[in-house]
């Protein structure tokens, strides 16, 4: 598999030619690996540059909502209830499918752990204390679990990666449902916050005990253990590209683009599954844009969502599935200047 080395939050790569504009985004860390490796590529092309500041889905909402940047990626999409406070109507595709993962660090144990959806939302509850607690020993009968107390880590900001994991304990647990919820940002019961995908998974790493959620790439990237997640059919699924590939291949995508993964049906499908997405204004003159800017936007992201999901697998995302990939580019299609097509 192909390695990667996340450096920081900001991704600037220029092209080659002199009259290049410059594409301006921000939002999830849960794509950037995959966005470094696409935006690399379509620089090569003689294409725009492109600079991806990854600083959370939630700042990257309010940095669309400022028209401050062209395009910005969340995990989740935005509200309903907070569509209406943008200054124009908001478009939104996937561009990227993935896996949320369990991540550990318990000194002698493997990546084999055995979860489920009710002893997830039981440690991030705080009633799950130590590794070896009953629950924990009765799915994984063969491990030794030592008596080790638990370090919960998770997100301190805004966050699609914890929209996504929130969203799939409310529907597994219903104690978490009524106490916690879904959404990027919740009143954790316990817990280490930290900044990022990377943030979290540097927690987990340099802590013996801790448990985090995080981007399967980035598990991979720093070598950290994950475990299995029972699914809706009874099966333990490890988080693999074929695992989310079975999650978006058991939903309808609908015409806005935006459905939820988790806990979908499938065998073989991974339940904590997602598509990240990208969103942008539908009409494109606003301020000072000009209709070139809006060209160059509208290119980048059909390239995003068609050749560039051949970078995908190597970085252990999914490509998105054909359906996917025309939703988007229907989506990408409407957009308007001064009310016009283009």
């Amino acid at each position: 598999m192909k390695k990667i080395l996340i450096l920081g939050a900001a991704l600037v790569l220029t092209a080659t030619t002199a009259s290049a504009l410059t594409i301006t985004g921000a939002g999830a860390s849960f794509p950037y690996p995959l966005f470094t490796k696409i935006f690399s590529e379509y620089a090569k092309t003689g294409s725009d540059t492109v600079n991806y500041q990854s600083v959370g889905s939630g700042a990257g909402q309010t940095q669309l909502k400022s028209r401050v940047v062209d395009f910005a990626a969340t995990d989740v999409p935005i509200t309903a209830a907070d569509l209406p406070s943008y200054p124009g109507t908001v478009l939104t595709i996937p561009d990227a499918l993935g896996a949320v993962v369990i991540s550990y660090n318990i000194p002698g144990v493997d990546s084999n752990l055995k979860f489920n959806g009710k002893a997830i939302a039981d440690i991030y509850l705080g009633k799950i204390k130590l590794w070896n607690d009953p629950a924990l020993v009765k799915l994984n009968p063969d491990a030794k679990l030592p008596a080790l107390p638990i370090t919960v880590a998770r997100r301190s900001d805004g966050s699609g990666t914890t929209g996504v994991f929130t969203d799939y304990l409310s529907k597994v647990s219903p104690e978490w449902k009524t106490k916690v919820g879904s959404a990027t940002a919740v009143e954790w019961p316990v817990g280490v916050g930290a900044r990022g995908n990377d943030g979290v998974a540097g927690v987990v790493k340099s802590t013996p005990g801790a448990v985090g959620y995080i981007e399967l790439t980035y598990a991979l990237t720093n070598k950290i253990d994950f475990g299995l997640v029972q699914n809706r059919t009874g099966a333990f699924v490890k988080p693999t590209i074929a695992g989310a590939q079975s999650a978006a291949a058991n939903v309808v995508i609908p015409t806005s683009g935006v459905i939820s993964l988790t806990n979908a049906g499938g065998a073989a499908t991974y339940p904590i599954s997602t598509f990240s997405y990208g969103i942008f204004y539908k009409e494109q003159k606003y301020g000072n844009r000009t209709l070139a800017q809006a060209q160059a936007l509208k290119k980048m992201l059909t390239y995003v969502v068609t050749t560039g999901q051949s970078f995908s697998e190597a970085l252990s995302y999914a490509p998105l599935p054909a359906a996917a990939q025309s939703r988007a580019r229907a989506i990408i299609a409407s957009l308007t200047f001064d009310g016009k097509s283009f």
